[in-house]
């Protein structure tokens, strides 16, 4: 199975993502959160005992494309990230990531924020 890196250097901008079909319901998927601008659920490929994905409803493609006009949401997405992670009891913290572009590994164009905690998280990270 090709890991992430992997998957991000064949990676291509634009079209529909597994995210898309997530949110149109297409692929079934048990939300641990929902609200009108983002979901979260968990990652079927976990990182960490805890590894939930946060995603926007809106399609944005990756955080170096994001317009000035989205300042909203990704401070939502941030929050609604913090409150997930106190619900599923991550009260000695997380790590939040974002991969953005081949070289951050982004395997999914559809912006998306990892919240990985349960466990010491180890510095670097790269």
């Amino acid at each position: 199975m090709a890991t992430e890196v992997e998957k991000a250097q064949t990676a291509v901008l634009g079209g529909d993502t597994i995210f898309g079909k997530i949110l149109r319901k297409e692929i079934p998927c048990k939300f641990i959160y929902e609200d009108d601008k983002c979901v979260a659920f968990n990652d079927i490929n976990a990182q960490a005992p805890v590894h939930f994905l946060v995603i926007p409803r809106k399609p944005i493609s990756q955080l170096s494309k994001a317009d000035d006009e989205d300042e909203a949401l990704l401070g939502h997405l941030m929050l609604v990230a913090r409150k997930v992670a106190q619900q599923e009891g991550l009260e000695n913290g997380f790590r939040l990531v974002i991969n953005d572009g081949k070289h951050g590994a982004q395997s999914v164009f559809h912006l998306h924020l990892h919240v990985l905690g349960g466990r010491q998280m180890q510095w670097p990270p790269g």
